[in-house]
């Protein structure tokens, strides 16, 4: 996978000349929330309120800049960041005659949920499927592991399909995505007069 794309563009101050980092109610309120449902989506609420700072933030940020903003130690920023580039979530920079690392997130929202879908699924769930497709293999001899396996099995089905979907969706451009999404019950709607007209040609045959 290739990583974050179009990194935004410098703001028309120079990032170097900030001084301490003030950070707004208005931001604020939105780190912390977004620090707090991180660690319900099972990431670290550090690297939540990491990426919210850059996330909201126009010009990208050094290490140093924030640790200022959020009041953490460096180790622990350090740490998040490391854990956020490994995800592929922020694009890192250097600018001229600096030596220190730049981070933001990319400018596309979409981009971004992209990348996190593709990250979790690698992380979570080919891990699960890879098991499953093991357990599937041999075949059980004792009556609580035929159960157990036909249990396995549904659920190895049902990650399979919807590893299908989003492999076709996940090569969408972002245009077509949209229109796909705004389709809403729409998309019932075609399926269900397909079901209909499935209906009536054998029926259609019969007469004739």
């Amino acid at each position: 996978m290739t990583p974050p794309r179009n990194p935004p563009r410098l703001g028309a101050h120079d990032c170097r000349k900030h001084g301490r980092m003030n950070v707004t109610d208005y931001q604020q309120s939105f780190i912390l929330h977004f620090g707090e449902m991180g660690s319900r989506w099972g990431i670290d609420r550090t690297v939540g309120k990491i990426y919210a700072l850059l996330y909201i933030n126009e010009a990208p940020l050094n290490a140093e800049q924030i640790t200022d903003a959020l009041g953490l130690s460096r180790s622990n920023v350090s740490m998040g960041l490391h854990e956020l580039k490994s995800w592929q979530l922020v694009v890192s920079q250097h600018l001229p005659g600096d030596r220190r690392e730049y981070f933001s997130t990319p400018a596309d929202v979409w981009e971004i949920f992209r990348t996190l879908a593709e990250q979790r699924h690698k992380r979570e769930v080919e891990p699960t499927l890879s098991m499953l497709r093991s357990a599937l293999l041999d075949p059980p001899t004792e009556q609580p592991d035929r159960y157990a396996q036909e249990r396995l099995r549904e659920m190895h089905d049902f990650i399979e399909l919807t590893t299908g979907w989003f492999n076709d969706i996940r090569g969408m451009e972002r245009d077509t995505l949209i229109r796909l999404m705004k389709l809403g019950s729409k998309v019932r709607q075609v399926l269900e007069v397909k079901d209909k007209l499935t209906r009536r040609s054998p029926e259609s045959a019969q007469s004739k």
